[in-house]
């Protein structure tokens, strides 16, 4: 074969598992996988995007605004690249957001949400409406995460950097939807990163799924009754996907499985997994045969890496509890009302999201109505960074130059994406 091989012993275990299919899963690391991207509705159309892009593309079946590319094309080192037009993402990777299906002016979670595909897809969805709040554990990774919310130009995002177990009380029975993208063993990203084949094991697998409890449990703790929770992961192992699924749902009765389709060679999760390869449960068949309406996105069957998901609803009546431990939301102080950013926004602006007003120090930022409040809570952003104030002038932010379209604002430059302007820019370099 090649040097793209995983682990002798998860070999094993996946032919054992697919038997007859195994020779074609095995097939599929001979190949290269497909690059994909994203395209960001809140930059502009499709159909626009397809008009200009220099690219070869063809759609990814399961998500409208997704495409592979050639293996030629450089998307990353193109203009549009660092204006947000697009976003670089897996192709399987695009499906948990879809299954998601986030509203406008719904309550959102992304638990494990760096570095942030998959946010950029819910936000789309709202249509920069409602409250999503985005959470990742470690440090660095929440900074990638903000710094790609500020590239795609969302406005009703709140990064915050915390455990998941320290927003339970604060958001309980808050969200209307939460994605739980967890992290995993990562063997769907063999192929697409061989490197990832170094740090598995039989130990990882066990330990992932361990983990991967406790942060459904605290996502079960924020849905309120009536909510869509999907959980993600891009690994086979049956103990993170229908594993982790069934001891969930016998831990927590008040969930079901919600029938969802599966076309595109999407395939059906399975009921003999979860009670083979996962740990010991309680479980009885009726549970356990819920399992077949989880997805899994092969590499064989599909042009995608390999990915698991469950759409899981809980049960009860439609309706809020009080989602903050105050029950009060984040009250605006000055950044709407300071001299200097007034007379900016009269000078520039035509147009600004509702929201509500919000000053730390010298900086300005416009969070979503509805924000509920974040004191004590690591927050990396909480909502679209407006600017600095500056010994009575108001500087504007990247991140509001990034959110703005050309009819929002009084006055603009349109400047050829390849040309020698937008270069000099992308390499540190003032305009003239």
């Amino acid at each position: 074969m090649n040097d793209r091989l995983p682990p002798r012993e998860f070999l094993d275990r996946m032919q054992e598992m697919l038997q007859e299919e195994y020779p074609a899963f095995l097939r599929c690391y001979e190949e290269k996988p497909l690059p994909s991207l994203r395209v960001n509705p809140l930059k502009g159309s499709r159909e626009d995007f397809l008009k200009k892009a220099p690219f070869d593309l063809r759609p990814v079946p399961w998500e409208e605004n997704g495409f592979y590319y050639g293996k030629n094309d450089q998307p990353g080192r193109h203009p549009y690249h660092e204006a947000g037009v697009y976003y670089i993402q897996e192709a399987s990777a695009m499906a948990p957001a879809v299954y998601l299906d986030a509203k406008p002016g719904e309550r959102v979670l992304d638990l494990c949400a760096a570095p942030g595909g998959k946010s950029g897809q819910i936000a789309a969805s709202m249509k920069q409406r409602g409250v999503l709040v985005l959470n990742e554990i470690h440090p660095q990774r929440a900074k990638v995460l903000s710094e790609n919310i500020e590239r795609m130009g969302i406005a009703n995002a709140i990064v915050i950097n915390a455990a998941p177990e320290e927003l339970t009380d604060r958001f309980r029975s808050f969200f209307d939807r939460i994605l739980v993208d967890a992290p995993c063993s990562g063997e769907g990203m063999f192929r697409k990163t061989p490197e990832a084949c170094l740090e598995w094991s039989r130990e990882n697998v066990e330990m992932c799924a361990q983990r991967q409890e406790t942060i459904l449990d605290s996502a079960a703790d924020m849905l309120r009754p009536g909510g869509r929770l999907v959980y993600s992961t891009c690994t086979f192992a049956p103990q993170e996907n229908e594993g982790s699924v069934l001891r969930f749902l016998t831990k927590h009765p008040d969930f079901m499985v919600e029938p969802v389709a599966h076309p595109f060679g999407i395939a059906q999760g399975r009921a003999d997994w979860g009670l083979r390869y996962g740990p010991a449960t309680d479980a009885d068949a009726s549970t356990a045969a819920q399992l077949s309406r989880t997805l899994r996105i092969w590499p064989h069957r599909t042009s995608g890496e390999g990915h698991y998901l469950a759409v899981l609803k809980k049960t009860g009546e439609n309706v809020y509890t009080n989602g903050s431990r105050q029950g009060k939301e984040e009250k605006g102080d000055l950044a709407g009302e300071d001299p200097a950013f007034l007379q900016f926004q009269e000078e520039t602006l035509l147009r600004l999201p509702k929201g509500v007003g919000i000053r730390f120090g010298d900086q300005l930022y416009l969070a979503p109505e509805g924000t509920p409040s974040l004191r004590g809570l690591r927050v990396l952003r909480p909502g679209l960074h407006l600017g600095t104030l500056k010994k009575g002038r108001f500087e504007p932010s990247h991140a509001l130059a990034l959110y703005l379209k050309p009819q929002e604002v009084r006055h603009t430059l349109d400047l050829p994406a390849d040309g020698k302007e937008i270069r000099d820019w992308l390499t540190g370099l003032t305009m003239p």
